[in-house]
């Protein structure tokens, strides 16, 4: 499948690249970044996915988080994909912040008219990872996923929907509970129909509870002042309780003081990437 560059930019020692290419599953163009570490020149690294939040981009990530210098030092390969579908012409894609166009909350639509395209739950775990391992220096065989907020839930919904495929998973301020938030309800109901039977599919709390996979050590960090938290669209409680009850190691840090921002993710990102490198480069 034909990739097309977009962008190129020397970081430290490494490159940050941005490319686009036609998905097959999701029917349009889309972008992903990719930022391969200096290690990349001379052997396979392994390969880490970062899942963006509501409203962003592929470009979120890679210019807020200050990811680059833990990645280049871990020797890892980042990959941080667009959140939604674009550019489909589906009527309504564009008329709300936190569903459609920046919200594809990682699911794979069963519902018209999103169906066709609305299809990132396969595109994150299926399509994506195939094209890099086809076109990068990656070991297909060592693979972690973490991210932030809807895309907290992606990474937490695809490591427990995938024993064995990720080495390790963690999450920032993480939809933890989408079938009992207002986020959750209205993407879910939109693009899942109202059998809510069938969005437990993509709820963690609930994924959690029938996971019998390999060990999944989880990382969580939210921030005590989060406005989503207070508002109850994370709901991170309900998923602590579930893992407490099936014995599932989860490491949940509480961090006095800090809001839902990039600034945030940027002070405990080096964590992040330490946490998934002790797995990855085991």
């Amino acid at each position: 499948m034909a990739l097309k560059q977009i962008s190129s930019n020397k970081c430290f020692g490494g490159l940050q690249k941005v490319f686009e290419h036609d998905s097959v599953e999701l029917k349009c163009k889309m972008k992903f970044a990719i930022y391969l570490p200096p290690k990349a020149e001379t052997e396979k690294c392994p390969a880490l996915y970062w899942l963006s939040g509501l409203t962003c981009t592929e470009q979120n990530f890679i210019s807020k988080s200050g990811y680059h210098q833990a990645a280049s030092e871990h020797g890892l390969v980042v990959i941080a994909p667009d959140t939604s579908p674009r550019g489909c012409n589906i009527k309504g894609e564009d008329e709300s912040w936190d569903f459609g166009t920046g919200a594809g909350f990682y699911v794979n639509a069963t519902e018209e008219p999103w169906k066709t395209n609305y299809r990132m739950y396969s595109y994150v775990t299926e399509e994506l990872p195939q094209l890099i391992n086809a076109n990068f220096p990656v070991d297909p065989q060592r693979m972690s996923i973490f991210g932030h907020s809807m895309g907290g839930h992606g990474a937490l919904i695809c490591a427990l929907k995938n024993p064995g495929k990720y080495k390790s998973v963690s999450a920032f301020a993480p939809i933890c509970n989408p079938v009992l938030c207002p986020w959750g309800t209205k993407a879910f109901s939109g693009y899942l129909g109202t059998d809510q039977s069938k969005w437990k599919a993509y709820d963690a709390t609930h994924l959690v509870k029938s996971y019998s996979g390999s060990q999944l050590d989880i990382l969580i960090d939210q921030g005590k002042d989060d406005q989503f938290l207070s508002d109850g669209q994370l709901l991170p409680d309900n998923f602590i309780a579930a893992c407490t009850e099936k014995k599932t190691p989860v490491v949940f840090r509480l961090q006095e003081g800090y809001d839902h921002s990039y600034y945030f993710i940027a002070t405990f990102i080096t964590d992040h990437i330490r946490h998934h490198a002790k797995y990855l480069n085991a």
